[in-house]
């Protein structure tokens, strides 16, 4: 019999030992459970269970209590949180606890076993993640106000059967707050990595490679550098081509568009450098001589990053007017419900996310 947290039982033992939200310096951190098929619910709870985790923010999960009850249940875990109906008058109230899950149990789900796309599934993410970058947008001290979201994965291809027209998470954030600019970075205790294009097809790169679209995350990648105590980023820039073009020979997109945006950096006080062949570029990065790696294509930054740190590494949004990492994986939907999810990339993300909240 799964447990299910309610409003009507007794709250767990708290972690930390105080009374209120106002004498709280501890950021308020949203999770969005992801596409209810896949891996989310199981990562969310694992994540969360660790009392380390919990003790550095106050969380509120937006997602289905059902399905994290199921997912406690398997890894043996004693549920930790409060429930509450997410569109109940005492949701839309100041409430206190280290972990709420604000439930969507209206939502109609076809069940534990159903683990593929499908546009309930795409349906339900949708509205977790839109109500979650909502209350990260609210005033400071609002009730409900979040200082960061964390994401767990979302499918695709669910998005699409829902009627979404965003092929990603990083995509429908840009569009819900208006940001002009937008890059997809990447941390991992190892190598970092921002991205000048995203989820974009490789035959239709040649129409959106603009000396912008390279210059933004050099740009927005050093502040963020910055903000994470890195005093002068050094950044090193991929080139687009094989041996980055080898002065021209495989292409002139080198000279046209990578090299006049390092100068543009250059020119504002950036320390980058390139562009460089991607396939030897990453060995100097990891070795220490640059902070971050520039690359110019979704799976040019992807491949290293997840082979080097598959379990570690964050994915985060910048250019944002909120704070938004996420797990550096997919749904998973082929071991979703057989509690053999690993959870290090959602700690690592909550850890970011907590780091840039100020916590």
């Amino acid at each position: 019999m799964v447990s299910h947290p309610s409003d009507n039982k007794p709250a767990p033992k708290p972690d930390v030992n105080i009374d209120s939200a106002a004498d709280d310096p501890r950021p308020v951190i949203g999770v969005t459970m992801g596409d209810p098929a896949g891996i989310g619910a199981e990562v969310v709870v694992k994540a969360l269970a660790d009392p380390a985790i919990r003790k550095l923010a106050r969380f509120e999960i937006y997602g289905m209590n059902e399905l994290l009850s199921y997912a406690a249940d398997l890894a043996e875990i004693e549920p930790f949180w409060w429930r509450v109906q997410h569109e109940s008058q005492r949701a839309a109230g100041d409430m206190y606890h280290n972990v709420i899950v604000r439930d969507y149990d209206e939502i109609s789900f076809l069940g534990q076993s159903i683990h593929r796309p499908t546009r309930q599934g795409g349906t339900a993410s949708l509205r977790f993640l839109d109500d979650a970058i909502a209350a990260a947008m609210l005033p400071a001290k609002a009730p409900g106000k979040l200082d960061a979201i964390v994401t767990a994965p979302i499918c695709k291809e669910s998005w699409q059967m829902a009627g979404c027209k965003f092929p990603g998470h990083t995509e429908l954030l840009a569009h819900r707050t208006k940001s002009k600019r937008m890059v997809m970075m990447f941390s991992s205790p190892k190598l970092m990595v921002a991205l000048a294009t995203i989820h974009i097809a490789l035959m239709d790169l040649r129409n959106k490679f603009t000396i912008g679209c390279v210059f933004d995350p050099i740009d927005l990648g050093h502040q963020a550098l910055v903000k994470m105590g890195i005093e002068k980023p050094r950044i090193a820039v991929c080139g687009l081509n094989p041996h980055a073009s080898e002065n021209g020979m495989f292409g002139d997109e080198e000279a046209r568009v990578i090299t006049p945006a390092i100068n543009m950096a250059q020119e504002a006080g950036i320390d980058a450098h390139g562009p460089f062949p991607a396939d030897t570029i990453y060995i100097d990065a990891v070795r220490g001589k640059y902070d971050m790696v520039v690359a110019m294509y979704h799976d040019q930054g992807l491949i290293p990053i997840k082979l080097l740190g598959f379990d570690e590494a964050v994915n985060v949004t910048l250019g944002l007017p909120l704070i938004r990492t996420s797990v550096d994986h997919g749904t998973a939907f082929n071991i979703a419900g057989k509690n053999q999810a690993d959870p290090g990339s959602m700690k690592a993300a909550i850890k970011l996310a907590v780091q840039m909240a100020g916590g």
